[in-house]
């Protein structure tokens, strides 16, 4: 059974940074695109990046651009998420999920979440 697990979560400064890792288990990472996703309070849920099985392609919402880096070590099944440059709107339950092969828009698409891992970044 797959299995996702974030972690990295923390309260920070802004302008700081935070690594997120997400540990996928239950199957090799091999085949999996993987995409991190968050929601604020009071907010839907966002697509923020993600990247394909092949770690060829990477995809970053406009407001993370140039912030964030998404990627992946097949060999340990986990996949990062650096943020650098955090902003008070980062904030919010991050959440990695896992689908077949290529990245989607659509957070539909994605079959298997884990249970998401707290930002908060405040002065």
């Amino acid at each position: 059974q797959l299995q996702l697990v974030e972690s990295g979560g923390g309260l920070v400064q802004p302008g700081g940074s935070l690594r997120l890792s997400c540990v996928v288990s239950g199957i090799t990472l091999d085949y999996r695109a993987i995409g991190w996703f968050r929601q604020a309070p009071g907010k839907e849920r966002e697509g923020v990046s993600c990247i394909s099985s092949t770690g060829g392609s990477t995809t970053y919402a406009d407001s993370v651009k140039g912030r964030f880096t998404i990627s992946r070590d097949n060999a340990k099944n986990t996949v990062y998420l650096q943020m650098n440059s955090l902003k008070p709107e980062d904030t919010g339950i991050y959440y990695c999920a896992a689908k077949f092969r290529q990245c989607a828009a659509n957070s539909v698409l994605f079959g298997s979440w884990g249970q998401g891992t707290q930002v908060t970044v405040s002065s």
